[in-house]
Parts: C-alpha cells; sequence; structure tokens
C-alpha cells in the first residue's frame, strides 16, 4: 500500500547523508518533494554525490544545509517552511572511545537540538523520528522477559546503560527525550520508527550502517570458523525508509513501530548467505561455541553479559502495528541479504 506524499511544502531531512536517509530522500525526490537536505559540510562533494544523482533523476529538488547535532539553532534554517521533520541522524557504530561523548550526547542533545527547532518553527506539523528497536530491548534475554515472551511497542529498554551496551541505552535516552519534548506541546505530532537491523543495498559508496561491518565480517572470512547464535531482527532498509514516508503522511499515523522484517540469528545471516556466495567467499558454517564467544567478546567490541544473555535465546519481534497501521509489507531476509552482498561485492568490501 502506497502512501501519498504531499509535496506542498518542504521536507527536512536530518543526517540526510545517511544509510536509511538516502533511501527517505529517493522516495520524496520521486514524488516531486523539495527536500531540505541536512548535513555537516555541504561543500563535501564525495558525500552528497549520491543524493545529487537522485535529484538529476527526478521530478524533486534538494538543497542542502549545514548542521550540528550539538549546536542550538543548528536546523533553525533547514526547517523553515518544512511541514514535515524527518531526524534520522543518529550514530550507529560499535567503533567508539568515550559513549558519552560518542554516543550518549550526539543522540541526545541531537534529538532535543532538532524538536527544540520544532517547537520554534510554525510550519512543522510532523516529526518522523528514527529510533531502534534498540530502545526497545538490549539482548534476547529481555525478550523472553517481555509479556509472553513477545516484544512490543510497549516494552522499553530497562536493561542498558552507560557501561552495558551504551548504543541501545543512547537510543533508550534519544527517544525518550523526543516523546518528553513532544508531549509537551500540541501543534506537531510525533511519529517514532524503531527498525531493527537494517539491510539491504546502499547508495553511496561506504555506507557507515553498523549492519555492514557485521554482514562484512561474515564475508571476509572473520567468522568463517563460526557465527554466534545471537538472535535479532532484520529488516530492508527500502522497507524502512517506506515506513518513514508512511509515519509522515498518513494523518492517523501514531505511536513507535517495530519495524522488522524477520526474527533471526546471525549464524543464520551466514548460512542465508553461504547458499549463494559459499562457494567463492569463507561464510559460517557452524555456531561458534557460547564459551568461545563470551571469551572473545571483548575482542570484538561486545560485552560478555550480552553473548551470555543472549546466544541461543529466541527472539520474537511483533511487526503487526507497522503492517496494520502504515501498510508496511516486508522484503524477505534472503532477497535483501543477497542484495547488500552484491552491493558489497561492487564496491570492495571484500579483497580477493
Amino acid at each position: 500500500m502506497t502512501t501519498e506524499i504531499d509535496t506542498s511544502s518542504p521536507v527536512l531531512v536530518t543526517g540526510a547523508t545517511g544509510y536509511v536517509a538516502g533511501w527517505i530522500i529517493k522516495e520524496l525526490l520521486d514524488a516531486g518533494a523539495t527536500v531540505h537536505a541536512a548535513v555537516r559540510d555541504p561543500a563535501n562533494a564525495d558525500k552528497i554525490a549520491h543524493l545529487d544523482a537522485l535529484a538529476a533523476d527526478a521530478p524533486g529538488t534538494i538543497t542542502y544545509f549545514r548542521s550540528d547535532l550539538l549546536r542550538d539553532g543548528s536546523y533553525d534554517e533547514a526547517m523553515a517552511g518544512c511541514a514535515v521533520v524527518f531526524h534520522t541522524a543518529s550514530p550507529f557504530t560499535s567503533d567508539f572511545t568515550d559513549p558519552q561523548r560518542d554516543l550518549i550526547d550526539p543522540a541526545v542533545e541531537g534529538t532535543r537540538t532538532v524538536l527544540e527547532s520544532a517547537n520554534r518553527t510554525p510550519s512543522v506539523r510532523r516529526v518522523v523520528l528514527t529510533s531502534s528497536v534498540a530502545a526497545i530491548f538490549t539482548d534476547a534475554a529481555d525478550g523472553a522477559e517481555a509479556p509472553g515472551g513477545v516484544l512490543t511497542e510497549d516494552v522499553w529498554n530497562t536493561s542498558a546503560s552507560l557501561t552495558y551496551e551504551p548504543y541501545n541505552y543512547s537510543k533508550t535516552l534519544a527517544e525518550k527525550k523526543a516523546w518528553e519534548i513532544a508531549e509537551a506541546q500540541s501543534r506537531w505530532s510525533l511519529v517514532v520508527i524503531n527498525p531493527s537491523l537494517v539491510i539491504g543495498p546502499g547508495m553511496q559508496r561506504r555506507p557507515t550502517s553498523e549492519s555492514f561491518a557485521i554482514v562484512k565480517q561474515l564475508g571476509d572470512g572473520t567468522m568463517r570458523l563460526g557465527a554466534p547464535k545471537v538472535a535479532l531482527g532484520v529488516v530492508d532498509v527500502r522497507d524502512v525508509a517506506t515506513a518513514h514516508i508512511a509515519a509522515a503522511f498518513r494523518p492517523d499515523a501514531a505511536g513507535r513501530h517495530i519495524t522488522s522484517a524477520e526474527n533471526t540469528t546471525i549464524l543464520d545471516l551466514g548460512l542465508t548467505l553461504r547458499e549463494r556466495f559459499g562457494s567463492k567467499y569463507p561464510l559460517p558454517r557452524t555456531p561458534l561455541p557460547k564459551f568461545l564467544m563470551v571469551v572473545a567478546a571483548p575482542f570484538v567490541g561486545r560485552d560478555r553479559r550480552f553473548v551470555s544473555r543472549g546466544i541461543g535465546v529466541p527472539l520474537r519481534l511483533d511487526n503487526s502495528k507497522s503492517r496494520s497501521a502504515l501498510g508496511v509489507t516486508y522484503r524477505p531476509m534472503k532477497e535483501s541479504l543477497e542484495e547488500m552482498f552484491e552491493f558489497m561485492i561492487e564496491q570492495g568490501y571484500f579483497k580477493r
């Protein structure tokens, strides 16, 4: 089910050079919308080349605005005249040295910066926040402890902290800040998208999403001796973009939306890729024993508690609200993974 995009006023996309943002912008431009793209450095031609290419082949137009998540008022100019704001800008990485500086501050203060701009901009009617299922749970054990063993939009992450899976903590704090600001006013409404691990092809040469790091480890031999049976959900980036569009332009859209196609494990991602690419790439075929994962966890940037609580525990994410309220129809995981792997081969992720 498609959603009609209102092109009568500009639309702001923060973090416009990001993995998910690129596909959102494509849908907007294809519909003829005027996109205000907030980026760190509009003069960096390499960073915005893929967006320029999208605009060249679409009826919509794109204009770039310099922005900074940690600078108050940074989004005021970009937001002027916009009825809809997509706030996608937030770090997604396991490569950090200071979780407060590198994860928490950009996520939480960035959300505050953008939404306070929305409060100052009379044209804004809807804000769509890219949150994550990380704001719902930390590990599979959280899922097992949820009501009925199923994670829904009613569940909030209570296990993450600055010292335990700080990325999940940053997403939880950022989304809570967004709801706090939204509920203190009545002019604009907030709708939240909570994707699981986003997979599928990118637009720019080297997307910065952590999902590419995970799939690279599957294909470059890092996990050739075995992959962990750590449970996770996955979803195609194009379906996440479609969910954002519906959240923005469906008048009755409201609340949080788990956006996830399938419940799986890291090992199953590797086994799925083996069917097509196993003859050429050292993809895993067996599970890595739990005791080895617990020992090795700190060397791959994971907390031993995450491994011990997550391996072998099934995960059930309920995506029924995104299907019914936003009309999302999900692509099969196999299709998304194969297209992502093909994209990564073309971009030279795997040296032969």
